[in-house]
């Protein structure tokens, strides 16, 4: 199934948060590069390339706290910087947090997705 084109980056980072929680791994990695790095508190190294990050995506269950649920997600920019402001809750946190997640985008694609969070309640939630 081929992306329709968004009229901006914004909204093709919003119809990405969709794609995640229909699980659609083909549709949403059709708007990164295949240079791609993808960078998570937590991890040793960079992930560079569509193959790593789709493994990601495969087996994203597994890096998640138990009961991991967002709540709401709010975009800031609309440029080649766009920056997701992500609410969630778990079992372990059932008041909630945030953390953001900086999509850098060039001619229509996503070439570095990081994200920024509290790694100490991270882990904690699990």
């Amino acid at each position: 199934m081929l992306m329709t084109k968004t009229s901006n980056n914004a909204e093709m980072i919003a119809q990405g948060w969709n794609l995640v929680a229909q699980g659609d791994w083909d549709t949403l990695i059709q708007d990164y590069t295949e240079d791609m790095i993808f960078v998570m508190p937590g991890q040793t190294d960079v992930l560079k390339g569509k193959g790593a990050f789709r493994a990601v995506l495969d087996n994203l269950g597994d890096g998640l706290p138990p009961g991991f649920e967002i709540t709401s997600i709010r975009q800031v920019g609309d440029a080649d910087e766009i920056v997701s402001l992500v609410e969630w809750r778990s079992g372990k946190v059932p008041d909630g947090s945030q953390f953001a997640v900086l999509f850098r985008v060039s001619n229509s694609k996503i070439y570095e997705e990081r994200w920024f969070l509290d790694t100490e309640q991270w882990k904690a939630a699990f």
